[in-house]
């Protein structure tokens, strides 16, 4: 059985095999829209892995057991799956195929890596499980990425994962997790976009939101972003947003991310020029119809070349819930409405 996948193999309706953001990267490759290259490590490897840990510990019936109110009985539960599954070896074939596609993505020499979660569950139109599972930046080794896909895999039973999954009553068995190891990439800028606006749902713009250094400061909500609104179709830029910018995330030596302060020139400075929001512009653009619906992406301007690559696109769904909901039902009879509006009438 293959249990790695390459992007360009995979696509959005792979989802089940290689989870939300596996899917979305595969679907943005199809759209010839630049990612950094990477692999996918499939849920069947998740499924091989758990298989070996269930054999003297029923990890998905303990879980299905819990009632979604219990919280200290979920938070119990999930500190002794994660420990079990971070502590289980992980099966042999399993790890011939990740040192086989990491060698191919890395070379001899290596290269810093981002080992990041892709559950099933994640990036649907109808549900957003985004920021539930773990990411890990800056991994520099063989030995920490196979490390990190089983973090991966653990925090697909974090307190908040399972809650969230309870409280909805998902079934478990049909919930796994892919993992993504992507080559990391050196930002000089960093940050989301919306093809649609996040406050207002106005769909003929496109709101920008950035900082200096690595996206996951804006993602975490770490520092204030520069904001920028932009007409979607003419590019006019109505708004424009420049915050003092204290801080940004950077890979730190040894591995991980490390915040470090910014520059005291580059502060208050936009750090993305007007020729690089209108590509933004237009990549966003290009996204959107190749989905169909509105999109929040993630991307980042590469530090030597400029280049603009997409880390992850999923579909917007606070404004797109909100109009999937019906403002009432409909009557088994069409006249029932007209006439109770007549008949309410004196």
């Amino acid at each position: 059985m293959s249990y790695v996948s390459g992007f360009a193999d995979v696509g959005i309706r792979d989802r089940p095999h290689v989870g939300g953001k596996g899917g979305s990267l595969g679907e943005l490759l199809r759209a010839s829209i630049p990612v950094p290259p990477g692999f996918i490590v499939r849920t069947g490897a998740f499924e091989r892995f758990l298989e070996t840990v269930e054999t003297g510990w029923p990890v998905r019936a303990r879980i299905a057991s819990l009632r979604a109110g219990d919280l200290s009985a979920v938070r119990a539960c999930c500190a002794t799956v994660r420990r079990r599954l971070e502590e289980a070896p992980l099966p042999s074939e399993l790890v011939e195929q990740i040192e086989h596609a990491y060698a191919q993505l890395c070379g001899s020499q290596g290269v810093p890596l981002a080992v990041r979660s892709s559950a099933t569950t994640e990036d649907a139109a109808d549900a957003s499980f985004a920021g539930l599972q773990d990411t890990y930046l800056s991994v520099l080794d063989l030995e920490e990425t196979l490390r990190k896909v089983r973090s991966c895999w653990a925090s697909l039973y974090s307190v908040e994962s399972v809650s969230y999954r309870r409280e909805r009553n998902l079934p478990e068995q049909g919930v796994a997790m892919a993992v993504v190891v992507q080559a990391m990439v050196d930002a000089r800028t960093a940050g989301v976009m919306f093809t649609r606006s996040p406050t207002t749902g106005d769909r003929s713009v496109i709101t920008i939101e950035a900082a200096w250094g690595l996206g996951s400061s804006v993602v975490g909500g770490e520092v204030t972003p520069d904001r920028f609104v932009l007409g979607k179709i003419t590019g006019e830029i109505t708004v424009r947003e420049i915050s003092d910018k204290v801080i940004r995330h950077a890979p730190a030596a040894g591995g991980g991310i490390e915040t470090v302060p910014v520059e005291e020139a580059f502060r208050r400075a936009p750090c993305l020029s007007d020729e690089e929001l209108q590509t933004l512009r237009l990549i966003a653009r290009k996204v959107e119809r190749h989905y169909g619906y509105p999109q929040d992406i993630e991307w980042a301007v590469e530090r030597s070349s400029g280049e603009v690559l997409l880390l992850q696109s999923r579909p917007e769904t606070v404004w797109g819930s909100k109009e999937s909901s019906l403002i009432a039902s409909a009557a088994e009879n069409p006249f029932t409405h007209v006439m109770s509006i007549f008949g309410g009438r004196k």
